[in-house]
């Protein structure tokens, strides 16, 4: 199993729009190979922003590497240079591969 996460700081009072943006938008994974699932999880809300993680989960690092490689990872990201007054600062990607 592996994990890709990422992390989002949104700004204070954009959350809804945040998670109206996740909810229109075409990830592209239906049918990719090695894609097991995928959510977006609400955190901590601090001073001036507000922590989101979303996180897909796949058969194995090589499944995931090969997303990211495919056109369906070009489709799904190519507007994410949009709404860029919701967030503060790119996403912060971290991976966990299963160690038991």
């Amino acid at each position: 199993m592996f994990l890709a996460l990422n992390r989002f700081k949104i700004v204070k009072g954009k959350e809804k729009a945040f998670e109206k943006i996740w909810r229109e938008r075409d990830t592209h994974l239906k049918g990719v190979d090695g894609f097991v699932a995928f959510n977006l999880m609400r955190g901590e809300s601090k001073k001036t922003y507000s922590l989101y993680a979303s996180h897909s989960t796949w058969e194995s690092k090589k499944h995931f590497e090969n997303w990211i490689k495919s056109e369906n990872f070009r489709l799904a990201h190519k507007n994410a240079g949009q709404h860029r007054e919701v967030y503060l600062g790119p996403p912060e990607l971290e991976t966990f591969e299963k160690a038991l």
